[in-house]
């Protein structure tokens, strides 16, 4: 049980969607610090799900992973139904998970093929979900949802990946703001728009990205996986509770 009585998550239980490595892995295992149960969403990678799970009941929570491809429609329904059924129902979602085209084999697909992607995986795999989430959550009276966006999203960025990246999340930014007024008053949304956050691409890039992220960035550092998952967990919690419809800008004080 947490004994933080700030942004306490006792008696809630969250989905992770990603939650395998990266960011939603550190997420999780702050909501579970927070004392949150959880239940983890794996698409491929089963085993850094179940890692992910045992470090989590490490903290003394509970933890179950499912698998679910976001980009298979026909997967969506059936995933959610059964954990809304289930003995312990959601009542936080964090829509984490996202198409890597920076460090897997996807980076040396067509600019096409990469934007069918990112539009299957971050776009309508996003929207999807959290359609289908917020009714169960409105039909219950509570529920939160945090969806993911891009600092630079709507800045623009040159290049390939900037021009994708901005076209996805501009998108979920944008219907996160939309839903938010669906929902309200009892269903909360709000989308955090991350910057330069060192995951595995960022520990593998030379030194003229290091200097880049100085530059780019007041605060002279790359943001962590942790600096978003405490933003998270603060967001899902009832000290936030007057929030919603916002995106977030986690991004050191970068221009936007």
């Amino acid at each position: 049980m947490n004994t933080d009585r700030f942004c306490s998550l006792d008696s809630e239980h969250a989905v992770v969607t990603g939650a395998s490595s990266g960011i939603g892995r550190e997420i999780a295992f702050e909501l579970a610090r927070g004392g949150a149960d959880l239940t983890l969403l794996y698409c491929k990678n089963k085993a850094g799900a179940e890692q992910t799970a045992e470090q989590v009941k490490q903290l003394g929570q509970n933890a179950s992973i499912k698998q679910l491809d976001i980009s298979c429609t026909a997967e969506i329904k059936p995933v959610i139904d059964s954990l809304f059924n289930s003995d312990a129902i959601p009542t936080i979602w964090i829509n984490n998970a996202g198409v890597d085209l920076l460090t897997g084999k996807e980076k040396n697909f067509t600019y096409a093929e990469k934007l069918q992607l990112l539009f299957d995986v971050d776009v309508r795999g996003t929207v999807l979900i959290s359609k289908l989430v917020g009714e169960y959550f409105l039909h219950n009276k509570q529920g939160v949802i945090i969806n993911t966006g891009w600092d630079q999203a709507e800045r623009g960025m040159a290049g390939d990946s900037g021009e994708l990246f901005a076209t996805a999340k501009n998108a979920i930014m944008g219907f996160s703001r939309s839903l938010a007024l669906s929902l309200a008053p009892d269903v909360r949304v709000n989308c955090i728009a991350p910057g330069w956050i060192r995951t595995s691409w960022g520990e593998s890039v030379g030194n003229k990205w290091q200097q880049r992220v100085v530059d780019e960035t007041p605060l002279k550092r790359w943001g962590t996986p942790d600096d978003i998952a405490k933003m998270v967990r603060y967001l899902v919690s009832k000290d936030a509770s007057y929030i919603t419809g916002q995106v977030f800008y986690a991004n050191g004080g970068a221009e936007r």
